[in-house]
């Protein structure tokens, strides 16, 4: 993994790819989970479509180098594809490459959406205890405003909007679970949480758009690679953004 690629464009390719090989039918998990005492290791390659430098596979000499280190440019897969997709630029030409990885990040998106009518208590419940602990953040001024209208202001793209279409039929099943928590203060931590990622991811991180909401359902969902989980996340973010506590008002 090159040191150039932007810190940026390296988690909007994690994210986008579900930490999964995009390789077709490979699937391997390209993130070893945290522990409490390290971060998670990152065991897959982030490839270039078109190479790095001159003699890489697919190397294009018109391309500048923050085009050719920019999320654009990138797949993430396991090392033993990038040894392969290297080794035989001709069978693995940048088109197909392309397309491999746009086949494989609508993949995520619908896997995780066909889990959202699987979503348990039991699934809330793991999403949720990670999402209350250790926040201390709390903003005041986020209004109700149509969902709609929410999605047009935050220029969320038709594959999103289609997540929050799902994520929305799962919206009354989130407000039993946590009313029945018998926590009093469990609803305010909840949102807190949401809301000091949200404003870390927005104003340091600088996400915006598709990219912030997909970086918030991965810490909704504890930056897990299964789908139920993944869709236990999407249900607590949708029933937050329709309650507006996150995303611009």
């Amino acid at each position: 993994m090159s040191s150039n690629i932007p810190p940026k464009d390296q988690k909007i390719l994690c994210l986008r790819s579900g930490n999964i090989c995009a390789f077709p039918d490979c699937n391997t998990s390209l993130v070893v989970g945290k522990t409490d005492a390290d971060k998670e290791s990152v065991i897959g390659d982030m490839a270039h479509i078109e190479g790095e430098k001159p003699g890489a596979a697919r190397y294009n000499p018109n391309m500048i180098d923050e085009d050719r280190n920019s999320y654009n440019n990138l797949i993430m897969i396991c090392k033993i594809h990038h040894k392969i997709i290297d080794d035989q630029p001709q069978e693995y030409p940048v088109q197909r490459l392309k397309q491999m990885k746009s086949e494989h990040e609508n993949w995520i998106r619908e896997s995780t959406a066909k889990e959202i009518l699987n979503v348990t208590f039991a699934e809330l419940s793991v999403v949720t205890k990670y999402i209350v602990s250790g926040q201390s953040f709390r903003a005041d001024d986020y209004t109700l405003i149509p969902p709609r209208d929410k999605i047009q202001k935050n220029r969320l793209s038709s594959g999103t909007q289609q997540l929050i279409v799902m994520g929305m039929t799962q919206v009354k099943q989130v407000a039993d679970f946590i009313n029945k928590v018998p926590d009093i203060g469990f609803s305010d931590r909840l949102i807190t949480g949401f809301v000091a990622e949200y404003e870390k991811l927005k104003n340091i991180d600088g996400f915006i758009g598709d990219s912030l909401f997909e970086a918030l359902l991965d810490f909704a969902s504890a930056g897990s690679s299964d789908f139920k989980q993944k869709a236990a996340g999407l249900a607590i973010l949708v029933y937050l953004f329709e309650k507006c506590e996150v995303f611009e008002k």
